[in-house]
């Protein structure tokens, strides 16, 4: 058997794979998925049609399988098996309480259908690998908050949120409509509708105080996350240029993207790095003094006031 036989009977099973674990697929979708044609994709289909997997093809929508044709679980490859264990040292850590009892039970099953050996393999890894969040994702009492913002956006149902800005001295209640959750410089952030404020707002998950579930349906058609997120890059920005002493400029590396990052060169030993900075008082400017110790800013005269007062405040407030 050659190489590309193997290869197409790996992917025709792949496909097979996806089009179980989805409603619909596109065959586009398939298609970039594994960088081959549209035409190689309809070819596919027709082996699977003939083996007997009763596709049902709608044009212009996509393929899915008839209801109630089910084959037999999928062996897992070691390495998938091994997969398993980093999942769910971060399911663990990374989502509340709720999802990660439900992401256990499912491991359990995932497990009970791998042979004897990948079983051991992946109790040998287990026990040896651990995560550690830097810090506290979610409020304590309310275990299940991801758990109904899920509900929330699948159902297209408001939620009720007791929530606690940084410029607020007290929790406030918001009705929101929940948009979507995305994880960002280490915390869970929920986009949503906000009725209160009657706009979009961002919703750190760990200052959420209490949340319910409500029985009134969304009141506006918000589109997706990645839609909301896109019109992020169309906001004014400011250039931002500093200078960071080599030895610290690689510790920032991960963290950089985040706020803006541009370019950098070096520079008589220094690496410069030129930024376009959304918030510069608050979000590059308390970055910053992370490692300001070991850097000066070239541009803006803006943000060397602002790191100015936030300094001179500090002092007083250590007198």
């Amino acid at each position: 058997m050659g190489m590309d036989t193997v290869k197409r009977f790996d992917r025709i099973v792949a496909i097979l794979i996806q089009l179980q674990s989805k409603r619909i697929v596109k065959a586009q979708d398939l298609a970039d998925r594994f960088e081959v044609s549209l035409r190689t994709i309809y070819r596919d289909i027709r082996t699977l049609e003939s083996s007997g997997v009763p596709i049902v093809s709608e044009a212009g929508v996509g393929y899915s399988i008839m209801e109630g044709y089910r084959l037999p679980p999928v062996m897992f490859t070691r390495e998938e098996a091994g997969s398993f264990v980093a999942a769910e040292k971060l399911m663990q850590q990374f989502t509340d309480r709720s999802l990660g009892a439900y992401y256990e039970s499912a491991m359990y099953k995932l497990k009970s259908v791998l042979r004897g050996k990948e079983k051991d393999w992946v109790e040998a890894l287990e026990t040896q690998v651990s995560i550690v969040p830097g810090q506290e994702l979610f409020n304590a009492t309310i275990p299940d908050a991801l758990e109904i913002l899920f509900e929330s956006i699948a159902e297209r149902k408001q939620v009720y949120l007791k929530y606690e800005s940084l410029r607020e001295e007290t929790p406030s209640n918001r009705k929101i409509e929940p948009v979507g959750l995305f994880h960002e410089n280490g915390f869970w952030y929920i986009l949503g509708y906000c009725h209160l404020r009657m706009d979009y707002r961002h919703f750190r998950t760990d200052r959420i105080h209490k949340i319910q579930r409500t029985q009134e349906n969304f009141t506006l058609e918000h589109g997706t996350l990645d839609d909301h997120q896109s019109k992020k890059e169309n906001v004014q920005r400011t250039k931002v240029k500093i200078l960071v002493d080599k030895k610290v400029a690689k510790f920032i590396k991960g963290s950089k993207k985040h706020y803006g990052f541009v370019s950098e060169r070096v520079v008589d030993g220094e690496v410069e790095m030129s930024f376009m900075v959304t918030d510069i008082d608050n979000g590059f400017a308390r970055w910053y003094l992370m490692f300001g110790d070991y850097a000066k800013i070239v541009e803006p005269q803006a943000l060397k006031e602002r790191i100015a007062f936030l300094l001179q405040r500090n002092h007083e407030r250590l007198l």
